[in-house]
Formats: structure tokens, C-alpha cells, sequence
């Protein structure tokens, strides 16, 4: 068998995949690997659980495919009455999609929407510095990843951009930390007034951020003070839950960590936990009455899909059952503590955060200045490397320091995981550590 006719995504010496269970995986050799990055921060449920496949297999026996504008769907139906009362939201309604990135456009245009609904013709949204919201146009356009863009641009340089809050590297000197959440609001002020009055539809960002700066928390007042801001503008939140849905950081969802109620959100990854491809755009009550009262021009081929709803429900319910969401903050905050301890002895790790099983670690020259590698050596590949080479997976970053430079590694394994998974991968992660950037044993 050869992947020759394949646009692949990586290197000729991928190992074959076989099978996975719970957080382990087995390559067609019968090596086995820990998944400690859920793929891309995606596997919640754990591998192999055959009731979700079954449940998904069930729905498309009955009917695999037809058009969200011709048919209704039980599984659609009975999927959103589940979800819903989990939602941060007021009244929530579901548009579900093939995956964030699509998400991420359909809330976009329903912002936009929302206004031109209500007589204003506001076409500005503004997202975060470093934050990644997705690859297609406008999802990319919005993030603040300067590497991804930087291709693109032509395409894009229509959204603005405020900082995020990122303590570890925060800028804000004497008023760190008790007084971030306040510059932060400030910041995001001014750039609405500058903008001009009237033309921000929307306030696009992660209640946690994920990969692009390394599950970076926020000041407890933030969320506060910018939503503030924004409602005093009549700017629409849509809070990013892409990475940070379904339990991954200890709750439902990382805005219930700090009571947001956002007025649209977006989710993704977790939703089926990579056993469909399936995406969430979710508006708040309110703005769907005003959405549904004049139309909303938007529709993907694959939208409001039937089995992408059975698998979605099937997902929730073992969330439920399990109580994977409190396992998630009682496992992170295990994973939290063993990747501080068997780095400690690390000069080069400057930083370990995050919040229930969404952990990063940040990789440095020098401790004491925080001054990042170069992207030239290539650091954090080589750590996702050696600790490959020990049959653990990592997820690696870049960037998080100035758009270039700034090394992480994101954890960000299955909730299913055990004690000894944890241990296990925290023990990898620390060898790995010592041999790629040198450092005494714990």
C-alpha cells in the first residue's frame, strides 16, 4: 500500500496507524504510543469506544445524508435539547458545522448579520494578539498568529487586533497583576473608539487560549471588564471554545470558570471528540431572534448533518456518564503538578500553565529574562521529537513570544486518562526535557 497519491500533511516516516483505546494508540508494528495531545487536542472520550461508532453507524443505516433545508432530524433535535442546558448561554440555538474553522466563519457572518438586521452596518470584528481561530479566510483573518497569516495577507488585514492576556510575558509592569484585567479593557476601548463609533460587530477570543499561545488563563477579572467594554459598545462576544469545550480545562465549558455568557460561541474537537467532524456556531437567544427574523444568507453542504448530530449525542452522553468533566479538573491538576516537578531541575522551562487537562509548558533560553529560543533551533519540534522516541505524544507550538519566537508544548490528553498515563507522561516529558535542553534529574 503505497500514500503516494496523498497531499500529506507529513514526513515519509510517519508510522501506520493500527488501533487505539482510551489514550493509548498502536501502530501497524504493535508499538504502542500515549496520545497525551488528544491528536490536536481533540480526543476527549478516549479512543475505540464502540457505542459512539455505533450510535453513529445506527443513524446512517436509517438515513446517512439529507439537506438541513429539507428535512428536519429527530437525532439533530434530540441532540441540541441535550446540549443546551450545558451552554453558557441564554436560550442557546445550534448551528453545527463540519469543524471549528467553519464555526469560527458562521458566527462571523451571524455577527454581521445580527447588525445589518438592526439597521447598523458594522463590518469590523476584533480578535487577540497570538490567538488562533482557524484556517479559512475569515477565521484566519481574525487570529492574531502572524507565521499563519503572514502568506495570506493579501487576502486578509480586514479584522483588528488587542492584546491577550499572556502573565507570564504581561507588559503591563507596575500594574501586574491586579491590574491587567483593567489595561486589557482599556486597551480594547480605545481601539473601538479609534475604529469609530458604530463599526465593531464583534469581540472574537478564547476564555483560555490554546495552541497559539500555550493555554495561557487569564486574570479572573478579565472577562469581566472586557465584556463590559463590549456591551457598552453594543460589540457582539463570541467566545472561542473550539480547544476549550466538552471538560477539557475542568468545566463544560472554560467561560463557566469565570460566569461569561457570551452572545455567540463557537466549539469544535471536543464536540465529537474526532469521532465525526463536527462543528458548533451557537447564537444566544436574543441574537437568533433577530437572525431568524430576517433571514441569515450562509449554508455549508454538510451543515445541520444527521450523523454528525448521533455521534455529537453519543459523545455527550458518555461525558455524562463517566463524569469525564470533573476527571478533567482532577487530572489536570495532577498533570499540572508531576510536569512541575519532573521539570523543575529544567532551566529551560520558564513556564508550566493551564487549567484541568489543557497544559502547556514554555520553553526558554534564559529563565531569568524569559528571552526566547530562535526559531532556527527548532526546540520544540526537537522536544515533541524525543519524547516520540519514548512512544509519548506532545502537541508543539510556536510564536507565543513575538509572532516568531516562543517555544511550548501542549498537553492535552483524552479525559479518560489514568493516574499512571499521567505520571507516565509527565516522566517522558522531563527525560525528553533533559536530553534535548539539558538539566539535573527531579
Amino acid at each position: 500500500m503505497s500514500d503516494r497519491h496523498i497531499f500529506s500533511r507529513g514526513g515519509a516516516e510517519r508510522p501506520r496507524i493500527s488501533h487505539g483505546r482510551g489514550s493509548e494508540l498502536f501502530d501497524v508494528d504493535g508499538r504502542r504510543y500515549l496520545d497525551a495531545a488528544g491528536g490536536a487536542i481533540v480526543v476527549g472520550i478516549g479512543h475505540g469506544v464502540t457505542e459512539v461508532v455505533e450510535a453513529a453507524a445506527a443513524q446512517a443505516g436509517r438515513v446517512a445524508y439529507v439537506h438541513g433545508s429539507t428535512f428536519a432530524s429527530e437525532a439533530l433535535e434530540e441532540y441540541a435539547e441535550a446540549l443546551a442546558p450545558l451552554l453558557p448561554m441564554d436560550d442557546p440555538h445550534l448551528y453545527p458545522v463540519s469543524g471549528g474553522s467553519e464555526a469560527v466563519e458562521s458566527a462571523l457572518k451571524m455577527a454581521r448579520s445580527y447588525h445589518r438586521a438592526r439597521g447598523e452596518d458594522r463590518d469590523v470584528v476584533i480578535g487577540r494578539d497570538g490567538a488562533y481561530h482557524g484556517n479559512t479566510r475569515g477565521a484566519l483573518d481574525v487570529s492574531g498568529r502572524a507565521g499563519l497569516r503572514a502568506p495570506y495577507l493579501p487576502w486578509l488585514d480586514h479584522a483588528r487586533h488587542t492584546g491577550t492576556p499572556y502573565e507570564y510575558r504581561c507588559a503591563f509592569g507596575e500594574d501586574h497583576p491586579h491590574g491587567c484585567a483593567g489595561r486589557h479593557a482599556q486597551a480594547l476601548e480605545e481601539l473601538i473608539t479609534r475604529i469609530g463609533p458604530g463599526r465593531v460587530a464583534a469581540f472574537v477570543a478564547e476564555p483560555i487560549s490554546g495552541a497559539g499561545l500555550g493555554a495561557c488563563v487569564p486574570p479572573d477579572d478579565y472577562w469581566d471588564a472586557v465584556t463590559e467594554v463590549c456591551r457598552q459598545h453594543g460589540v457582539l462576544v463570541v467566545a472561542d471554545e473550539v480547544m476549550t469545550g466538552f471538560g477539557r480545562t475542568g468545566t463544560w465549558f472554560a467561560s463557566d470558570h469565570w460566569g461569561l455568557r457570551p452572545d455567540l460561541l463557537v466549539a469544535g474537537k471536543g464536540t465529537a471528540s474526532g469521532y465525526w467532524p463536527l462543528g458548533l456556531a451557537v447564537a444566544s437567544g436574543p441574537v437568533h431572534e433577530v437572525l431568524s427574523g430576517s433571514g441569515f444568507v450562509h449554508g455549508y453542504t454538510y451543515s445541520h448533518h444527521v450523523v454528525g448530530a448521533a455521534t455529537g449525542l453519543a459523545v455527550l452522553r458518555v461525558l455524562q456518564r463517566e463524569d469525564l468533566v470533573r476527571a478533567s479538573a482532577r487530572q489536570g491538576q495532577r498533570l499540572h503538578e508531576a510536569l512541575r516537578r519532573e521539570l523543575g531541575g529544567v532551566e529551560a522551562v520558564g513556564d508550566v500553565r493551564g487549567r484541568g487537562l489543557l497544559q502547556a509548558v514554555e520553553l526558554v533560553s534564559d529563565r531569568a529574562s524569559k528571552e526566547p529560543f530562535e526559531r532556527s533551533e527548532r526546540v520544540t519540534e526537537r522536544l515533541q521529537q524525543a519524547c516520540r522516541d519514548r512512544g509519548v505524544l506532545v502537541y508543539p507550538g510556536s510564536g507565543c513570544a513575538d509572532g516568531v519566537r516562543g517555544d511550548t508544548l501542549l498537553l492535552g490528553p483524552p479525559l479518560v486518562v489514568t493516574d499512571a498515563e499521567v505520571e507516565e507522561m509527565a516522566a517522558v516529558v522531563g527525560d525528553a526535557a533533559r536530553e534535548v535542553l539539558g538539566g539535573s534529574a527531579a
